[in-house]
């Protein structure tokens, strides 16, 4: 018996063989003079364009035979490389190359594509956060120039028809487009050599629900055709050749996962309601598009906080009006009779500084601490045509379902009217230009990240229709604890008696002016400290969509006098340590 160690992507334990597949090497690929003359080239080039773009629409075809959540997830990235096959930089780059260098198209294609991948990935004074959507980007431009590489050589793509039904699917690599040929019904679990947690290729895993690992080193030099498996997808152990005893554990382990599963499915149909009958409302906090299908899934009553920084590559212009309400429309419209909750950017602080400087937008001297000086809003207004050209952008997406607008990073009215003035200047701009909008515009809301905004919150109340709760920032703000810092990790806790106390006012403030206001920080996805935010008064919660599942648990089983017994015992402490020991042991 072998263990073998990868990283887990998408949960479940699996036994089963292993069926393992391979995919033809490329040629390689040397900056050769062409012998066929530039304009046989460009012809090549536009030939294996538009067979490329065939093979995609024929991909999508495919896309009928799975799940929900999997036709959305890879129709969205398929539709990323039809749109880098149009008329891209890869494409003009490639044509003009062949012209200037007299290069083949397959030299031209790959000298480019190596270029723009650079450009993409991770760079030496990247932020680490911005990292792993760096190594996205850079695949997607290789995956790309991979797929036109094999059309103009005539090398064959990977197929996946010939693997035995029910057995796991074992890969040097797994690339995104692989996965749209991956039936779940059919392939019980998949394995590869490459990969990371959170490339496309994990993510459409988990969209379509097969349990995989990926990033086991050696795995095709240590597994052969047809040999027993144990894959644990949570933890990301293979094991290779198990015994009797581990066999049994492992089938135990299936067991409990399929009563799990259909505990969560019951779960899901059941409203978010207390024992004694008070709804509470749960939402999901967005990242990018692809967590939609997961936020379905789980049952989300619509979108709390959809981060729109996605939009905002570094390697390519600000995203213009029409790209923006393309993706904003394309998200309301997935989100039918629920809300969704767009944030405009929120720039600045530790996120997307070198984004900043190559844009040439930051404008002033590098700041010291720049988590203390222009971002989010502040930044906006000191650069309204990037605010402006968000704010058309949702207006005209607002005509596809129900959604609300959030500020971040306010810290004075004056800042909540300045931005009306802008989303009022914006509106009256697109019914000049026969844009038909809502007769009452989405709501306006504001996000509670700092102090100020908090002991403000009264009069915020009076220019925002909403309020959202980020506990995240506030709490670094109040208590000075960088939470993305290893020193003074320790100090970071939203269970302290200042925050709540911060918390308090806003709530008191929003439900005095009968203005709606939700938690959307990682306070929202602890249980406990749910139950004692209802005790406080608050009824709607946005968290990560993976969370929703045991919040709601929590939620179903608590009464409205538990909560705010908590509530009364937690407001009494002065001692952090106190405060967290009485949230820990609290019993519904």
């Amino acid at each position: 018996m072998q263990i073998l160690q990868g990283v887990g992507i998408s949960a479940g334990v699996v036994i089963a063989r292993a069926s393992l597949t391979y995919e033809r090497p490329l040629p390689v690929i040397e900056a050769l003079p062409s012998l066929l003359g530039s304009d046989a080239e460009r012809a090549r080039l536009d030939e294996a364009i538009a067979l490329t773009l065939k093979q995609l629409r024929k991909l999508r075809t495919k896309l009928n035979a799975l799940p929900e959540e999997g036709r959305i997830e890879i129709d969205a990235l398929l539709s990323v490389y039809e749109r880098m096959l149009n008329h891209s930089r890869l494409v003009r780059a490639a044509h003009r190359r062949i012209g200037e260098d007299g290069l083949t198209a397959e030299a031209a294609v790959q000298i480019e594509s190596d270029a723009l991948a650079a450009m993409a990935g991770p760079q030496p004074d990247m932020p680490e956060e911005e990292i792993e959507g760096a190594r996205r980007r850079e695949g997607e431009f290789r995956e790309v120039a991979r797929r036109l590489l094999r059309n103009l050589t005539g090398v064959s793509f990977k197929a996946f028809s010939d693997v035995q039904g029910g057995s796991i699917l074992v890969a040097e690599q797994i690339r995104p487009a692989d996965a749209a040929v991956i039936d779940p019904n059919r392939i019980a679990a998949v394995l590869s050599e490459g990969g990371g947690v959170t490339d496309h290729t994990a993510i459409m895993l988990r969209a379509l629900n097969v349990p995989a690992i990926l990033a086991i080193p050696n795995l095709t030099d240590r597994i052969n055709d047809g040999d027993l498996l144990i894959v644990d997808g949570s933890s990301g152990r293979i094991i290779l050749h198990p015994d009797s005893t581990t066999l049994a554990e492992a089938r135990s382990a299936m067991a409990e996962e399929a009563r799990e599963r259909k505990g969560i499915g019951r779960l899901r149909r059941l409203p978010s309601r207390l024992v004694s009958g008070e709804d509470v409302e749960l939402l999901a906090n967005v990242e990018i598009p692809n967590e939609l299908p997961l936020l379905h899934r789980n049952g989300a009553a619509g979108i709390g906080l959809l981060r729109t920084e996605f939009l905002f590559d570094e390697t390519a212009p600000l995203p213009d009006e029409d790209g923006q309400y393309e993706v904003y429309s394309g998200i309301v419209a997935d989100m039918p009779n629920m809300t969704t909750t767009i944030r405009v950017l929120d720039w600045g602080g530790e996120k997307g500084l070198s984004r900043l400087r190559q844009l040439g937008i930051q404008g002033e001297e590098e700041e010291e601490n720049p988590a203390l000086g222009v971002r989010g809003l502040r930044l906006l207004l000191r650069h309204p045509e990037i605010l402006e050209t968000q704010l058309c952008a949702i207006l005209r997406a607002s005509l596809h379902g129900q959604l609300r607008i959030l500020l971040p990073m306010v810290s004075s009215v004056n800042e909540v009217i300045a931005t009306r003035q802008i989303y009022e200047r914006c509106a009256k701009r697109l019914r000049r230009r026969g844009v038909k909008l809502p007769a009452d515009l989405p709501p306006l809301g504001v996000m509670i990240e700092t102090p100020a905004a908090a002991l403000t919150a009264g009069a915020l109340v009076r220019q925002a229709e909403f309020l959202a709760l980020g506990t995240n920032d506030l709490t670094m703000y109040t208590l000075a604890v960088d939470r993305s810092a290893a020193m003074g990790s320790e100090l970071y806790t939203t269970l302290h008696p200042a925050l709540l106390r911060l918390l308090r006012l806003t709530i008191d403030e929003a439900l005095r002016a009968h203005r709606p206001v939700c938690v959307c920080g990682e306070m929202a996805s602890d249980p406990r400290a749910v139950a004692l935010l209802i005790g406080m008064g608050l009824r709607s919660f946005s968290m990560s969509a993976a969370l929703l599942p045991p919040v709601k648990r929590m939620i179903r089983s608590l009464s409205l006098d538990s909560c705010d017994a908590l509530y009364r015992q937690a407001m009494l402490v002065e001692d952090p340590i106190e405060l967290h020991r009485i949230i820990r042991d609290f019993a519904v």
